[in-house]
Formats: C-alpha cells, structure tokens, sequence
C-alpha cells in the first residue's frame, strides 16, 4: 500500500484551537460564563435569604464562610461553563444526553444511570480496580467530605437551625427551611450524632489521607508524577480542616473552652481558603466527574451500532460514530489531518498510526524500509 502522510497545519491555530465553541487565549472573561456565574450565585443568595426566613435564623457570625461559598459557586459554575464550551467535551455533553433522552431507551438508560450513580459515586468501584489502597483513601475523603458539606452548608446557610424546648433545656427541636423536622435529647444516641457527626466526617477524612499519603510516599509510579499543587496542597487543605475542627470538640468537652476563639479563627480560615480554592485545584474534579456518565452512555452506544474498519489493515478499531463525532470536533480545532487519497488520519487504526509515523520519518531521513 503506498505511503500516507497527514497534512498538518504549521500554525499557532494547531495549539490554540479555532472554530466554533473555542475561545481565543488572550480572552480575560468569557460573558457567558460569567452571566452563568453570575446567575448560580444569585440563585444561592435568594436561597440563603428565603431559605433562612428572611434572614431571621442567619447567623452573622458566619458571612465569612457565606462570602466564600457564593464567590466558590460563581468560581464552579464560570470554570464548569468554560469547561462546557471545549469542542471535545461539549460533543460528548451533547451527545450524552441525546442518547440518554431518547424515548425508546429512556426507561433502560434510568436504570442504567441509578446502577452507574451507585457503582461510580456511592461504592466508587472504578478506584478499586486500581488499587485497594487508592480506593479506601478516595472513598473516606470523598463521603467524609460530602456528609460534613451536607451538614455544614445548610446550618451556615440558616436552612436548618436547632431551638431549645421551654422548660427542657436538653431537648432541642430541629427545623429544615424553617419547618418542624422532630425533637430530640441532647443526651440520647441520636443528639450525641447529631451534635459530634463532623468529628465522625473530619475522623474519616483522615484516615483516608492516611492511606493517601502512604500511597504518595512508596508508590513509584506516584513518586514519578506527583506535584505539590495538585497532590500534596489539597490534602494540607483538608487536614487542617479535620484537625481544626476536632481541636474545637476537644476544647469545649476537655480544656473548658481554652482557646476555643484561637481555634474558630484558625478553623474559619482553613474552611475560607478552601472554599477560594474550590474552582481552581485539584477539587474542581469532583463536580467534572459526574459529566463522565453521559460518556458511559456514549461508549455503550458505540459498541452497539456501527464498527468503523481501518482503511490500511482492515482491522475493526473504534464505532463509527466516534470516529465521525472526532473528525468533526478535530475540524472545528482547526487541525487538518486529511491523508493522500482522499482519506482521513482517523480512519485507520492506532497501530497502523504509529506504523505510518515512523515510516514517514525514516523517509524524511532518507531511510529505506518496509511496514
């Protein structure tokens, strides 16, 4: 067969990207996002306000923690909005959901996706075929963190608040937006849970650190790769959280309350940079990932319709609808890959790409061989 040779563009276009979709680089602010941003911080403004009735059961000691998390909500959403825009990941949101809404198979792909929450989000087996290790770190941090954010968030927000009964004063009623959600003691089983589950959530967060940091420590493939920023700044973050928090427990049941203030500050701060952090680190992952479950349907799809066939071996290497769905988000990057008679670099296979590549280069050397 004879020799193919992509043609590529020689252009800053190739990197930066062009088409529909992108973005140019030296852009300071997308509007969209922002108008996004904007909107979702709004939203959780109105929510604080009416949500705490009308501010009545708002705590102003906690505007700082509200500050922070409105400007975290706007971070998220213009990041994610940004994020959306991408050619390849827009084509797969799209796609997702035109596969999943799609009246024939839509009582199937329900099911699907509560058995995909349940594996991908509540058991995390995905981490699990890796390494146990990996998944009991990822899975402690993960729920530790979720169940404390599902605590948290609504009392600082005044969404629930705790009223003492008159004449019980170890008996509290609890109120969700400011309707009646049951009594309970103070002493009992259930008070105790209710007033120490941070402890619970900050305990498991650390353990899960441990084993986190043991992988950091002796894995070697973890050696190699790992970065401050991204692998060792979000658990310091997360530590001084967990171990700030539990120190306010251990002041106020074994010291008498000494330096309980020292402490909240320390505490507040820790909480506060984290949540400026939010949009930008390695945290940003956790609101990118459940976008992966619309791939699921994608690749589901693929495997189920039309196979696509190399054009050099003849071998099957992908569906059709992904090598089309490539073509065209390849197109709007701005990147030609169209080969000699008239074929596309798409169309063969990864193997035979490879092969191709250093047949070119031992040409451009002037070489002689045979693939």
């Amino acid at each position: 067969m004879g020799m193919w040779k992509p043609t590529i563009l020689s252009s800053p276009h190739l990197f930066l990207g062009e088409g529909q979709g992108v973005r140019a680089v030296n852009d300071q602010l997308d509007r969209k996002a922002v108008f996004n941003g904007v909107i979702a911080s709004l939203l959780l403004t109105a929510a604080i306000y009416f949500g705490s009735g009308k501010l009545k059961h708002f705590d102003p000691a906690l505007i700082a923690y509200t500050s922070a998390s409105i400007f975290a909500v706007f971070g998220i959403v213009y990041r994610y909005s940004i994020w959306l825009q991408r050619p390849p990941t827009k084509l797969y949101w799209r796609r997702g959901w035109q596969l999943f809404l799609r009246p024939a198979r839509l009582p199937a792909n329900a099911l699907q996706l509560i058995k995909l929450i349940w594996q991908s989000f509540v058991l995390q087996t995905f981490i699990s075929k890796r390494s146990h290790v990996r998944w009991a770190a990822h899975f402690l941090i993960s729920w530790g963190c979720i169940v404390a954010c599902m605590v948290t968030f609504p009392l600082a927000f005044g969404w629930v608040h705790f009223d003492a009964i008159p004449g019980d004063a170890s008996s509290y009623t609890a109120f969700l937006f400011g309707v009646s959600a049951g009594t309970f003691n103070a002493a009992s089983p259930i008070g105790w849970m209710t007033f120490h589950i941070l402890d619970f959530c900050a305990v498991a967060v650390i353990f899960g650190m441990a084993f986190a940091m043991k992988r950091r420590m002796r894995n070697s493939g973890a050696l190699s790769v790992q970065q401050f920023s991204h692998d060792f700044l979000p658990l310091i973050m997360l530590f001084s959280i967990c171990i700030t928090g539990l120190m306010l427990t251990a002041s106020a049941i074994w010291m008498h309350g000494h330096s309980y203030s020292f402490i909240a500050i320390l505490h507040a701060f820790s909480v506060i940079l984290t949540l400026l952090y939010l949009p930008f680190g390695k945290f940003f992952h956790i609101f990118q990932r459940p976008a992966n479950l619309g791939v699921q349907f994608y690749k589901r799809e693929g495997s189920e319709t039309d196979q696509a066939f190399c054009k050099r071996c003849g071998e099957e290497y992908a569906s059709m609808m992904h090598v089309k769905d490539l073509k065209q988000v390849l197109g709007e990057l701005g990147i030609d890959q169209n080969l000699q008679d008239g074929a596309h670099y798409q169309d063969i296979c990864p193997p035979c790409r490879r092969k191709l590549l250093a047949f070119n280069q031992m040409e451009a050397i002037g070489g002689q061989g045979f693939i």
